[in-house]
């Protein structure tokens, strides 16, 4: 695994870039372009990862089905059916870039400095595993900063799947070498959540004509 160390270093660090762009992109459709190649970028982690862990090959076919495919297809055939633009987010791009920035840099910095007391072993502390924990809880917080800021329903979902890239990226660093690890994973899976969530709000937009959530509490009416 020594070999790939660099590899997987950067691979997870641009899963951090492409949060960003999915985030900030006003194009909906860019933004679900964006998140197939983080998709990509996680399958082949696992890929990796699956270099001493068999296992993981399920893992990463079955993502590979999930992530690159079906997530993808089923946002570009809702935004299709909705709008490929944006609803105007509570924050503009410079402050939200800002306060992202703000917050991975941060979160980066304290959890690769003191991963001992966020994974208190000795396998934690090495790299890439140092490395990948740090990105993975900073990416956690940018899915967690989209779902909670967007206004837009569909860049929320966008959120959702950046903050699962980010578990199932922790998941596959602290258990690399557990059969379970392909089993939770692939469990934890999001699609069908992602499915229903795009129906409803193709819904919301047939009744309001916008993909806004601030427009929800019309709903009780």
């Amino acid at each position: 695994m020594q070999e790939f160390a660099k590899v997987i270093s950067t691979i997870s660090l641009s899963m951090i870039i492409t949060s960003y762009l999915i985030i900030e992109l006003r194009n909906l459709k860019y933004s679900a372009y964006v998140y197939m190649i983080q998709a990509m970028l996680m399958c082949t982690l696992f890929a990796i990862f699956a270099i001493d862990n068999p296992g993981l090959y399920y893992w990463a076919a079955t993502a590979f089905i999930t992530k690159v495919v079906i997530i993808p297809w089923l946002l570009l055939r809702y935004i299709k059916k909705t709008t490929d633009r944006e609803f105007q987010p509570l924050i503009g791009y410079l402050g939200s870039i800002f306060l992202i920035s703000a917050v991975v840099v941060v979160l980066y910095r304290v959890t690769h400095t003191y991963i001992g007391f966020v994974a208190p072993s000795q396998f934690a502390t090495a790299e890439p595993f140092r490395t990948n924990l740090a990105v993975s809880l900073s990416i956690f917080f940018m899915g967690l900063y989209c779902i909670l800021i967007r206004r837009d329903a569909i860049k929320t979902v966008h959120g959702l799947l950046i903050l699962e890239n980010g578990v199932h990226l922790s998941l596959v660093t602290l258990a690399p070498a557990l059969r379970e690890t392909a089993l939770i994973g692939i469990v934890t899976d999001v699609v069908i959540a992602v499915w229903i969530l795009l129906y409803v709000i193709y819904g919301i937009y047939q009744k309001f004509g916008s993909t806004d959530t601030l427009q929800l509490r019309g709903l009780r009416w």
